[in-house]
């Protein structure tokens, strides 16, 4: 599995509400690959795939319309306030744990560049704290960032309003993948890789070639603050069949119970049966399944007790639609270190296509 594209993705910024680099990767990506490639008003990209087969319908009746949800943005901050010192305080867009946040290297992006800084809380160093100051995990309200420049240089290239990110390389470890921003770089990856894979394969003897569904791999925005990009895109798309696409907890790890794991990493895709925000069409987890069982992927089903994908606006928009969420079993979600496995990678991208072959 070549994990370049996966890598330009993670390392690229794009928090919500500022999607745009992400957005230009994918459309330089996905050229020749898709028949329609618009962008909303809001900032999701719709791309759009005709049949490539047909099939016998009912008279009047239009190809089946499948929707791929794929978030491309990450949490992150906005600059919120500037001090008299120079320091720099945040306004978190996207749910933090800010046991992860200390000491962590970002980047302050401007309208004249990116800049490289830190990031820590307000507060006494370990030197000279006090055993409860030790004790104490900070509000993000009490963190700044720190450019190591004067408070007039600092006021000169940044203001409010400007996205920072984790400043944190892609690596590969063993078998598995490990970055920021996997969530949801991940299924930006899926999206095209799957389409790409479909796109690609040859006709096999006993099975048509190609596709009759209509595809629709919509590249939204906002979801980590409330599934907005996909909520409108998903009104424009009207889809009989909503995917989305995400990762979700894989907690196989020291001092979780077995019951609370969500995922194993290296058992394949996993089917979300039930999240906080949606409940996955039973017949349609079935139909996934079969596929995979056809294919040989291995799949496992799983069920989030908090959280939710773009598949529940799916669901929910206009007169509704059948709808799951697809996901990538990821160690240490919501920090600098998300962990993907390659085969669980893999098994989501040939499940996804080997579904549209199919739908």
């Amino acid at each position: 599995m070549n994990t370049d594209l996966l890598k330009r993705l993670c390392e690229t910024p794009g928090i919500p509400g500022r999607e745009e680099r992400v957005r230009a990767l994918i459309e330089s990506e996905v050229k020749g690959l898709f028949d329609e490639v618009t962008v909303d008003p809001l900032g999701s990209l719709i791309c759009v795939r005709k049949p490539t087969r047909t099939v016998r319908r009912k008279k009047g009746t239009s190809p089946l319309r499948v929707m791929l949800a794929c978030h491309m943005d990450e949490i992150g901050f906005y600059v919120r306030h500037i001090d008299d010192q120079g320091f720099i305080w945040v306004q978190p867009a996207g749910g933090f744990d800010t046991r992860n946040l200390f000491s962590r290297r970002v980047l302050v992006c401007t309208d004249s560049g990116d800049i490289p800084a830190i990031m820590n809380p307000g507060g006494k160093p370990v030197h000279i704290a006090s055993a409860e100051d030790r004790k104490k995990v900070p509000d993000t309200s009490e963190f700044f960032i720190d450019l190591g420049m004067s408070a007039a240089k600092v006021k000169k290239a940044v203001s409010v309003g400007d996205m920072i990110v984790m400043n944190e390389p892609f690596m590969e470890a063993g078998d598995t993948c490990v970055s920021k921003a996997m969530d949801n770089r991940v299924a930006c990856w899926l999206g095209i890789e799957a389409v790409r894979q479909l796109a690609s394969a040859k006709k096999k003897k006993g099975k048509p070639g190609g596709h009759a569904c209509e595809i629709h791999c919509v590249f939204t925005v906002q979801e980590e603050v409330g599934l907005r990009g996909a909520i409108t895109s998903a009104y424009t798309v009207k889809p009989d069949v909503g995917i989305g696409i995400d990762v979700t907890l894989c907690c196989d790890t020291p001092g979780v119970t077995e019951v609370d794991r969500v995922t194993k990493q290296g058992d394949g895709v996993a089917l979300t049966m039930m999240d906080s925000a949606s409940i996955s069409n039973h017949e349609l987890v079935r139909e996934f399944e079969k596929v995979a069982r056809s294919n040989k992927i291995p799949w496992q089903r799983s069920i989030l007790p908090r959280g939710g994908t773009d598949a529940a606006a799916l669901q929910r928009a206009a007169s509704g639609a059948r709808a799951i969420t697809v996901s990538v079993g990821t160690r240490y979600i919501h920090t600098v270190t998300e962990m993907v496995h390659r085969k669980d990678l893999e098994s989501a991208r040939d499940l996804l296509a080997a579904y549209l072959a199919q739908a």
